[in-house]
């Protein structure tokens, strides 16, 4: 298969996650601050790493859900970037799934062109170095939100969120074709 249609195969099974979320829960993420959509999207990525680095696991649970996670939460930021957080859930289940569909395709957009740039390098990468590469971004999040949001001369946090969206895709993608956890 190709990228485009493995990518909209990944999106399809975390949009039926969020979707069926927003059936048990409804909006109650959006009384989230950023901040904690940030701790929630580390102690997905967190996880995943110590379940590729320790022998024994606990909780039978693989990767592909945290990865499914961390898609999804890196969604609901950018959501509450652009809404802001509120005291109460204000949105519908067609609301929120409409602002996550417009926010997966932003990310499809961005991952198209950063993929022709870089000729599909992510195909050779290791599903080790995509967890680090989402743990960084996640620390670069934490610094730019430590600093209220300012940054002198790198991308803001959407772009890091965005690009959160695209590498767990790009890992879940990879573990479909039977990459290593």
């Amino acid at each position: 298969m190709d990228t485009n249609t493995q990518f909209h195969a990944v999106v399809k099974r975390c949009r039926k996650l969020f979707n069926d979320k927003m059936k048990d829960y409804g909006p109650a993420w959006r009384i989230l601050r950023t901040p904690s959509i940030t701790d929630q999207i580390y102690i997905k990525a967190n996880r995943i790493r110590t379940l590729q680095t320790k022998p024994e696991h606990l909780v039978d649970e693989g990767v592909e859900p945290e990865f499914v996670g961390i898609v999804n939460y890196s969604a609901m930021a950018i959501i509450q970037l652009r809404l802001g957080v509120v005291e109460q859930p204000d949105l519908s289940e067609e609301e929120a799934a409409r602002w996550y569909d417009t926010v997966l395709n932003e990310a499809f957009e961005l991952m198209m062109c950063k993929n022709h740039d870089y000729d599909e390098a992510w195909r050779s990468m290791r599903l080790s170095s995509i967890t680090d590469l989402i743990l960084m971004k996640i620390l670069r999040v934490k610094s730019i939100e430590d600093n209220q949001g300012e940054t002198l001369i790198s991308e803001g946090l959407d772009a890091n969120y965005y690009d959160m969206i695209n590498y767990a895709v790009f890992a879940l993608i990879l573990l479909s074709e039977g990459a290593k956890k």
